[in-house]
């Protein structure tokens, strides 16, 4: 279907979702929110489909946050409803079941944040600035940023950006945890084609059981986690991309015998 916010393309088994809001430097509204739950659980949905990248269309800006002049008349009931939607939003992209790769180019803030949050991976230009701002509102964050700021690097940082709502530049983010890679601005395109390929290339019952075993099992206690890794360990042995993998490195690895 056609999206009025979104622009999506499929390269290969790489489905590539862009914000297209570069004038309003990509900010969630309620509409944007809505496509791209959608966007996502159609992804989720669509077998030829195997690693998806996230980013905001234009230089300036993965997403910058929410669209504060929508939020400005919410009233509470409202504003408890815009936050359940977004959360929805971050679960759909967390528990996709495939991998999910943030494409960052520029400000990475509020919503935008927590939605780079949600992915599973977060590339970013040396460029991209990140900060949890609502305080400057009068507000905190909706969307799940306390949560996962926290999970992903630590309670200081989670504090230290909520409270102050300063901003951080990419190589303070890479150090926290908080982004998993920082390039030069002209290699971030090739560098995230690379790591969708690769991931596009791996077993992809294999890519699930990891990322369900490390976001839901990793929330549980240790006894619970640990079940969850075996339980997936053991549903692998079913599938025909274990005996493919197995079956190609045991071929590596037989010795080379030559005729005397």
């Amino acid at each position: 279907m056609a999206f009025r916010t979104l622009v999506t393309a499929d390269r290969g088994a790489v489905r590539h979702i862009t914000v297209n809001r570069p004038d309003k430097l990509n900010a969630l509204n309620c509409e944007t929110i809505g496509e791209l739950t959608l966007a996502f659980r159609q992804a989720a949905q669509d077998d030829a489909i195997r690693v998806v990248v996230l980013a905001g269309a234009g230089e300036k800006a993965f997403v910058a946050g929410a669209d504060i002049s929508e939020m400005s008349d919410w009233s509470p009931v409202k504003a408890q409803a815009a936050s359940r939607a977004g959360q929805d939003l971050m679960l759909t992209v967390e528990r996709l079941g495939k991998p999910v790769i943030a494409k960052i180019q520029g400000y990475t803030l509020g919503g935008g944040m927590e939605l780079a949050m949600a992915c599973h991976l977060r590339v970013a230009s040396e460029k991209a600035r990140f900060g949890q701002p609502e305080i400057g509102l009068g507000l905190i964050p909706g969307f799940g940023g306390t949560q996962r700021l926290t999970r992903l690097a630590g309670r200081g940082l989670a504090l230290e950006l909520c409270l102050l709502g300063q901003q951080i530049d990419s190589a303070r983010a890479e150090r926290t945890g908080l982004v998993t890679r920082v390039v030069a601005a002209d290699e971030l395109d090739a560098a995230v084609d690379n790591l969708a390929d690769q991931l596009a290339a791996a077993a992809p019952l294999a890519l699930k059981g990891i990322l369900e075993a490390v976001i839901e099992g990793g929330e549980c206690a240790i006894d619970q986690g640990l079940a969850f890794e075996t339980q997936g360990f053991a549903i692998a042995f079913s599938t025909e991309d274990m005996r493919e993998g197995t079956g190609a490195f045991l071929e590596r690895r037989k010795p080379v015998f030559k005729g005397a």
